[in-house]
């Protein structure tokens, strides 16, 4: 942008060097997010590397509705509300979670010591405290007796089979695993079914972002797990997107 708005300054050879290099990644196939470094969400510049999911526009929305439900809660009890961003990645849902609503206890978990390293960075960037868990799914809480006024997760999606024809943008650079969802693409929808109930508050809720054409079968999966469906939210594009779920009734 600099060199646009600059455009009669003539580049110092260094500076034709890098810019060389940073066309040819592009030429590449490679995400301008990584070749810059940082990327855009909801407001804060976040770094990204190829350890991390690019964040996108319709997670924002997710991100959206999850500080909108924490700010009510936070507004209406005087008990400290709690948040777990389920699979964090660059912790752009935890920020923002932490960053909107400074009065909850927002906790993030990944799988990957790679991802939660850029995570830290990016909460020490925007200045925001959450508490980090290391591990495989809810097996990184296993050392807390926390209990979730919310579950927020954008999971990887992707039916194995499709990653192969995915732009070589996504399917060369980004991780594998913030993108393979099984043979269907459901498999951490299944696991989320069946287990976020031991980490919710009985009157918590679960969002979740979802896959073009998941709808239904999300639905079902967490409709047989008791889970209450309360609605099914379409992105900026008018397809649907998020799902708002509450626990059973006991």
């Amino acid at each position: 942008m600099q060199i646009y708005l600059n455009f009669e300054r003539v580049l110092t050879e260094s500076e034709l060097t890098t810019l060389r290099e940073m066309v040819q990644r592009r030429g590449n196939r490679e995400p301008l997010q990584y070749i810059i470094g940082n990327v855009q969400f909801c407001g804060w510049e976040l770094t990204v590397t190829p350890s991390v999911l690019i964040p996108r526009p319709e997670t924002e929305m997710l991100a959206e509705r999850g500080w909108q439900s924490l700010a009510e809660l936070v507004t209406h009890h005087s008990s400290l509300v709690t948040a777990l961003d389920f699979g964090t990645g660059s912790g752009c849902l935890a920020i923002a979670l932490a960053s909107k609503v400074p009065g909850a206890e927002v906790h993030a978990l990944d799988a990957s010591t790679e991802a939660l390293n850029i995570a830290r960075q990016n909460a020490t960037k925007q200045n925001v405290t959450i508490h980090f868990h290391q591990g495989n799914a809810f097996e990184a809480l296993k050392a807390t007796d926390s209990r979730f006024d919310l579950i927020i997760s954008n999971p990887p999606y992707i039916p194995s089979a499709e990653i192969e024809t995915l732009d070589p943008e996504v399917r060369d650079h980004e991780p594998c695993s913030a993108l393979d969802g099984g043979a269907d693409g459901l498999d951490f929808y299944r696991l989320l079914a069946m287990e976020a109930q031991n980490w919710l508050k009985p009157t918590g809720k679960i969002l979740l972002e979802f896959g073009d054409g998941q709808a239904d079968a999300v639905k079902k999966t967490f409709e047989s797990q008791k889970f209450v469906v309360e609605s099914i939210e379409c992105d900026y594009s008018q397809r649907p997107r998020i799902l708002s779920a509450r626990p059973p009734l006991s």
